[in-house]
């Protein structure tokens, strides 16, 4: 049998249903004030006022702490070895990105046990769960190898149930003569090898990379192994990838640096989530996302980390909360909301990312009132608890 708790005495609570909310203020977050969730097991039971709360067997008091979703963080690269601090160093003194440093990563990948590979994914899981993401998605993509791709999946599959094949993350460094021949490998034994082990399909559809023609081809041949489609787009310049997610009603257009209003219009007109990740515009000192763009044309935007070696070494959710307020536009509200909220539909996911009965039992303890802190004190470590589907992890 479940046993019940109740969060009481919380200052503001962040359900992301506004029909949930104690005022008409506008807000996307549904916030209640001097309010009370309860916890049945691994599942919201009730949220409301904290003095209507019923009786449970357990009880929690927040200390007038705000709380909020678990931060869903639906782009990330976790399963991989090595670093790229002097690729990092050398940036910050004045050398460009460019896709090829991912070759680093892929030889010390490669060379890479299972066990180290999966230590290393675990601890950045643990880094982010401390930070508030209760819910993440990673990537394969730095092995390039079907026995490499497959591996990374199979590690990471035992830890989310959100994992992406993207063996087309570059043309592997053994194909660099024979592109065509590496996009056969991608779209025929190496997806047949990795499709058991995701949910997802991935492309780097950008110039260094894959092209719009090629990665049509790879994600249409995982759509046929019943994998659905996300996409890296228009990241380092203007390209085709933003029109192909919508075409395809991929899940997410990840990135979204380089827009243009064509391609604005097409991601409001559909379900595709534009996902921004300034961790990368922060790491590479490039253009920053215009989120405020896509806000007013009523794209749905998603937040999240992009944490990978090369461009986003970051695993904070609440460090790109306060990057998008400060550098792309976003309101606090509309920032906490695309980073719990925009990350569950950036998953086609309804039970995470809100804080509501039936919703899964994922909610962070924030050391401050009110979720603006996350912006307005950027960089200071405020997540005080956490729950993971019900248990308190934190």
């Amino acid at each position: 049998m479940s046993s019940s708790t109740v969060i009481t005495n919380i200052a503001t609570l962040v359900t992301n249903d506004p029909s949930l909310a104690d005022g008409t203020d506008g807000s996307p977050l549904g916030l209640i004030q001097d309010a009370a969730v309860v916890i049945d097991g691994d599942r919201i039971a009730w949220t409301g006022e904290s003095s209507k709360a019923p009786a449970t067997d357990n009880r929690v008091d927040a200390g007038g702490r705000a709380v909020l979703p678990g931060f869903v963080d639906s782009h990330s690269h976790l399963v991989f070895a090595g670093d790229r601090t002097q690729e990092f160093n050398a940036r910050m003194s004045g050398r460009a990105y460019s896709a090829g440093g991912i070759r680093t990563t892929v030889a010390a990948t490669r060379a890479a046990s299972d066990a180290e590979l999966e230590a290393n994914l675990t601890r950045y899981l643990d880094e982010a769960l401390r930070q508030g993401t209760t819910t993440f998605e990673t990537k394969s993509g730095y092995g390039l190898t079907v026995a490499d791709e497959s591996r990374a999946l199979r590690i990471a599959a035992a830890h989310t149930d959100e994992v992406t094949y993207l063996g087309a993350h570059i043309v592997s460094p053994d194909y660099a003569d024979d592109p065509a021949a590496y996009v056969a490998l991608v779209t025929g034994e190496m997806l047949d090898a990795c499709a058991p082990y995701a949910r997802w399909i991935d492309v780097f559809c950008e110039k260094g990379a894959f092209d719009g023609d090629q990665a049509r081809a790879i994600l249409t041949a995982g759509k046929a192994k019943g994998l659905h489609p996300r996409i890296h787009a228009n990241q380092l310049s203007y390209g085709p990838g933003v029109q192909l997610a919508v075409e395809l009603d991929a899940a997410s257009a990840d990135h979204c640096t380089h827009l243009t209003d064509a391609d604005v219009d097409a991601l409001a007109s559909g379900r595709t989530v534009a996902t921004l990740l300034p961790g990368a515009e922060f790491s590479t000192r490039a253009q920053w996302p215009d989120a405020r763009r896509l806000l007013d044309a009523g794209v749905t935007v998603g937040l999240s980390t992009d944490c990978n070696p090369g461009s986003s070494f970051t695993s904070s959710v609440p460090f790109c909360i306060a990057l998008a307020v400060r550098d792309m536009g976003m309101t606090p509200d509309e920032a906490v909301w695309s980073a719990t909220a925009g990350g569950a539909a950036a998953l086609r996911r309804d039970d995470v990312g809100r804080i509501a009965p039936g919703a899964r039992a994922d909610l962070i303890l924030l050391d401050a009132p009110s979720h603006v802190h996350l912006a307005y004190r950027p960089g200071v470590p405020l997540v005080r608890g956490v729950w993971r589907r019900g248990t308190r992890t934190v």
